[in-house]
């Protein structure tokens, strides 16, 4: 087996179709994607984004992008990157170390690997959930699934949008909105969410915002952004941006005006956008990591992921091995949400990293 390191631009047209055709079963998130690779190096020209291209005899049989730096590696457009992972034929045999020699580096982190991954599944350090919508048997029968499993939120969302429809202005869905006005606003309204919670403005690394300009712009029909928006009225209400193929859409960055909190108008666009993906091609809403309630109640299947690190010996190694040393030692102790503080340093440590 040969790994080959070469910059997504730089891939033909054959490998790029051979990439493609291997997402297969659990490998099909457009995270996954060799477009999604090839936007990141648009957005990041300066940054080292590369793929290690896995051969035998000659024939590509396996591809996995990362941002390569001088000592560590890391997803491709973390921390944007919802999911990661080698996609590659069945049963191809990955060496993580081999990876990290292939590009040079002492060691490679990964945040949201696919626990499917399971040669990465030794350098695990943690377990997590990413909440699906499968909508495999349709809107219908999603529906009422929902309903037997005793979870009221399309039901709750009905309600909600009949009281805006008489207080606020009637409620008007679009899918794959191209209307400007509307992303800036998005954007606007997530920069102060992100503010007013004292998370890190990810809009402050001038890349993500070439990144989501750039997938907002595409008209590829395979990959890209999708806007989709609510009105009442003629007012916005919310707005959601998330990435699309032609069979997944990911849930990616939403916003709602906080003037419409009471009517949940955040809920509202997630129900019409999966009442409207039954009529497409479309059979997967990706909802990401986080136990909030609106995913824990939308969400019918998860997808289970895992953070962690490959190394090798090198002082880049030593030193993330020292940091999760620190996180285990303060979460043994019985200090409450004191005892977590240090692994949350940690991630926003690695969010500032990704972003710079």
């Amino acid at each position: 087996m040969r790994i080959d390191i070469v910059r997504p631009h730089d891939l033909s047209v054959a490998e790029v179709e051979r990439w493609s055709a291997l997402q297969g079963a659990g490998l099909e998130s457009p995270f996954l994607s060799p477009h999604w690779a090839k936007a990141v190096e648009r957005a990041q020209p300066s940054r080292q984004i590369r793929v290690a291209v896995f051969r035998d005899e000659g024939k590509a049989c396996g591809f996995f992008p990362a941002r390569v730096g001088s000592s560590v590696a890391m997803p491709a457009g973390a921390p944007l990157c919802d999911y990661q992972g080698v996609v590659g034929e069945p049963g191809l045999a990955v060496d993580p170390k081999a990876l990290l020699q292939a590009f040079g580096v002492g060691r490679l982190d990964f945040t949201q690997m696919l626990e499917s991954q399971s040669a990465f599944a030794p350098y695990a350090r943690g377990r997590s959930l990413s909440h699906v919508v499968d909508l495999s048997a349709g809107f219908a029968a999603y529906d009422a699934e929902r309903k037997a499993a005793g979870v009221g939120v399309l039901k709750d969302a009905a309600k909600k949008r009949r009281k805006a429809a008489r207080e606020a202005g009637e409620p008007r869905f679009t899918a794959f909105s191209r209307s400007r006005h509307d992303f800036d606003q998005l954007i606007a309204w997530k920069r102060a969410q992100l503010r007013a919670t004292n998370q890190t403005d990810i809009f402050d690394a001038s890349w993500t915002l070439n990144l989501l300009d750039d997938l907002f712009e595409s008209r590829d029909p395979d990959f890209g952004g999708a806007l989709f928006t609510l009105h009442f009225g003629d007012r916005l209400a919310a707005a959601h941006f998330h990435l699309r193929n032609t069979k997944i859409v990911h849930g990616w960055m939403i916003a709602h005006d906080h003037a419409f909190e009471r009517y949940s108008p955040g809920i509202l666009l997630f129900a019409d956008i999966l009442a409207w993906m039954d009529g497409t091609t479309y059979r997967r809403l990706d909802l990401g990591c986080g136990d909030y309630r609106f995913k824990l109640e939308l969400a019918n299947d998860q997808e289970p992921i895992v953070h962690g690190f490959v190394g090798r010996a090198s002082a880049a190694a030593l030193v993330r091995e020292a940091a999760y040393g620190v996180v285990r030692a303060a979460e043994a102790l019985p200090l409450g949400r004191v005892s977590y503080l240090p692994g949350k340093a940690m991630r926003r440590l690695d969010r500032w990293r990704g972003l710079r």
